[in-house]
């Protein structure tokens, strides 16, 4: 299992490298492409159609691996929609509301082929049914993920790192629990994912775009699904949000930054993390790696937290939202002047060079 998983690694990666430069004569030749605006930082047309690369290698993947033999028809037709979508707003950009209600279609199949969260165990206290529950939580698990990925697709090879990142963990703990569906599924992915960031990786020749997004964003979350299927704890119900520490991050302190800041949640700004870290001097090349290591860390305090006892678990989540909040109080992402922890550390010690 272990070798045709190897090849199949090996036969997605080599039809990525193969097959994109092909999707992006596509893209620009049906349209597909990026154009340069104030809030974002290429200054050139750019085609972004890479997801679709992307998924042709996971196809290819998919064949060499043998997954034809396993029940994941549902699964498979939910990326075939998702995929769609994707190619359609890469082309016409469709609203929001569309896009919302396409990935809705795709939760509820999922739902409908009975992968779904049925039973929570909560420790010291004990285990819940969650009966009828269990359908919307699943489908708003799926479609909240299934978007996590598309909120940091900001730079050249973001997206695609951060993705990468966060299914190699999780083909680490599949690996660790002998999880060998999810550990093929992994291993194609991340296959497809490094041979698009050869065209991918800054200076980028391509984007993923939606295609690419919402199709790794999916694809997260029913890895994740499958790891959590039937029953699962109330710590290991946070491990997949954890793997996905980089968006949740950033989308957690974006609606922090406009509430304090008194915007509407929804407005746009340049105050990302991506954003904040070119500002405080980084490259583009920089910001990236920077940001591939906050995503590392994520990942390793996830499978130490996936091994973890209960007081342990507690330590580690309890770490993490204070180096969270410390970075993003040091980067500013808030506000400059926004810096509670390090003001309170300041007092505390009379060290008057933090917080300011």
């Amino acid at each position: 299992m272990y070798i045709q998983a190897a090849i199949a690694f090996l036969v997605s990666l080599v039809t990525v490298l193969v097959i994109t430069p092909l999707v992006i004569k596509f893209a620009i030749k049906i349209g597909a492409i990026d154009k340069p605006n104030h809030r974002k930082v290429h200054k050139n047309v750019m085609p972004r159609l890479g997801g679709l690369a992307i998924f042709i290698g996971v196809v290819a993947g998919y064949f060499a691996g043998g997954l034809y033999d396993q029940k994941v028809t549902a699964i498979s037709i939910g990326a075939l929609l998702i995929v769609a979508i994707g190619i359609l707003d890469d082309k016409y950009e469709l609203s929001a509301k569309v896009k919302f209600a396409g990935q809705l279609v795709v939760a509820g199949l999922i739902v409908a082929s009975g992968l779904t969260i049925d039973l929570l165990s909560i420790p010291y206290i004990g285990n819940f049914e969650l009966g009828m529950w269990s359908y919307p939580i699943t489908v708003f698990w799926i479609v909240a993920i299934t978007n996590a990925i598309n909120l940091i697709d900001g730079l050249d090879g973001l997206s695609a790192g951060i993705s990468a990142i966060g299914i190699a963990t999780i083909a680490i703990m599949a690996g660790l629990n002998g999880k060998m569906l999810i550990l093929m599924i992994s291993v194609i992915l991340l296959g497809s994912i490094i041979g698009f960031l050869f065209y991918n990786f800054h200076p980028a020749k391509i984007f993923m775009g939606d295609t690419g997004a919402l199709f790794l964003g999916y694809s997260i979350s029913i890895l994740s699904l499958l790891g959590l299927y039937k029953s699962v704890t109330l710590f290991s119900f946070l491990v997949p949000i954890i793997i996905l520490g980089v968006p949740v991050f950033d989308t957690t302190f974006a609606i922090i930054r406009r509430i304090v800041n008194k915007k509407p949640i929804s407005a746009p700004d340049k105050s990302h993390l991506h954003h904040r870290l070119l500002a405080l001097g980084f490259s583009h090349r920089n910001t990236v790696l920077a940001i591939y290591a906050f995503g590392i860390m994520f990942s390793v305090s996830a499978v130490i937290l996936s091994e973890s006892t209960l007081w342990g678990s507690v330590f580690i989540i309890f770490g993490l939202l204070i180096v969270t909040e410390v970075f993003a109080e040091i980067i500013g992402i808030v506000h400059v002047q926004y810096k509670p922890v390090l003001t309170l550390f300041k007092k505390l010690t009379g060290n008057r060079s933090y917080g300011k």
